[in-house]
């Protein structure tokens, strides 16, 4: 379960935050999980320090539910827990009640950055910046895409609708491109199907070191988490993971670089990333792929030398979602939304050509 209902305006401070303990994200077996609840807390809700949460347990903010799937007696009736270092299991769930004095403020900061690619009365295509992040987790809680968008479309319009804009996919925060949202849970749910259904069209524009020596061809390599790396959200090549195929091909070489088009045909987290990195061509500015795990760690605190920032050639991982074709639930007409190549992207090509 999400941080913040999927429904739910955005633009409103978040009252109870609810979670589920989930092995898989915790990086751990699920005979193995036995997790403080303050831990458990931290890991989740990092713009509270671990002493401020809790503070919050103790004073009776923060719920349990005593049971899990291994043990369902009495599942479904949260009760107060007052003690920090209550272990939990997998399955388990967990709101915190927030405070009013603790509510961050969840309104965007302008809709005048929002840039609307296409609109039809049931979809909405904008054109994500990078760093922006699409929904609110983690630290990241103010100024999203998603709230930059509820901001636009009102209180008015998700009564009349039904319920608030919801996103169809995600992009990564350093990843620019088009985004697609559905404007009502109908029209939503139909693009979600499609995009279950790999029906959607997808094209990304990407800028790699080094020069492949083929003009394309085809990645068909199976993905899953790096559990060798402590970077939770790293994922790998692995034999045992899920089915990935990309189809990338050369659209210009220049120099140290070269620009590529990727096809993901199935959606695999950091699946263009680490592929790409396999053959031997990460992707320029990529702080996970494109060296080692210190690297990326530093890079999070501000630690990286100045050597190092002009290495890595972008301040983002130079990945772009070029184009996007669906059927709009409007019509049942086919559409496809391109996004022209960013500036920062633009501009480090525009420096190689001379």
């Amino acid at each position: 379960m999400g941080i913040f209902g999927k429904e739910r305006d955005l633009t409103r401070a978040p009252e109870r935050v609810e979670l589920r303990v989930d092995c898989s994200s915790l990086r751990m077996k699920r005979e193995d999980v036995d997790i403080r609840l303050d831990a458990f807390l931290a890991h989740h809700l990092d713009w509270r320090s671990r002493s401020s949460l809790q503070h919050l347990i103790r004073d009776g903010f923060v719920l349990v539910d005593p049971s899990t799937p291994d043990k369902p007696e009495g599942r479904g009736e949260l009760q107060v827990e007052t003690r920090p270092g209550r272990k939990l299991r997998h399955g388990s769930r967990v709101a915190v009640k927030i405070p009013e004095e603790l509510r961050l403020p969840m309104l965007a900061e302008s809709t005048d950055e929002l840039c609307v690619l296409y609109e039809d009365e049931c979809m909405l295509a904008v054109d994500k910046p990078a760093p922006l992040v699409v929904h609110p987790s983690g630290r990241y809680l103010s100024d999203t895409l998603i709230q930059r968008v509820h901001k636009r479309y009102g209180e008015g319009f998700e009564l009349e609708r039904g319920g608030a804009p919801r996103l169809c996919h995600r992009l990564d925060r350093e990843t620019s491109g088009v985004v697609l949202i559905g404007k009502n849970p109908i029209a939503h749910a139909d693009v979600m199907g499609q995009f279950e259904r790999r029906e959607v069209a997808k094209e990304y524009r990407a800028i790699v070191r080094g020069v492949p020596e083929r003009d394309g061809g085809t990645i068909d390599m199976p993905m899953g988490p790096a559990r060798v790396s402590k970077i939770e959200l790293k994922m790998t090549i692995a034999v045992d993971g899920q089915p990935s195929r990309t189809d990338w091909r050369v659209l210009e070489r220049l120099g140290d670089c070269a620009l590529v088009a990727c096809v993901p045909y199935t959606g695999r987290q950091h699946q263009i990333r680490v592929h790409m990195a396999e053959i031997g061509h990460p992707l320029v500015g990529d702080k996970l792929y494109g060296e080692d795990d210190s690297f990326f760690e530093r890079s999070l605190e501000g630690e990286l030398t100045r050597a190092e920032l002009e290495q890595l050639g972008m301040e983002r991982h130079a990945l772009h979602n070029h184009m996007l074709g669906f059927r709009t639930p409007a019509t049942g007409e086919w559409v496809e939304v391109r996004s022209p190549l960013p500036a920062d992207m633009q501009e480090y090509l525009d420096l190689r050509r001379g």
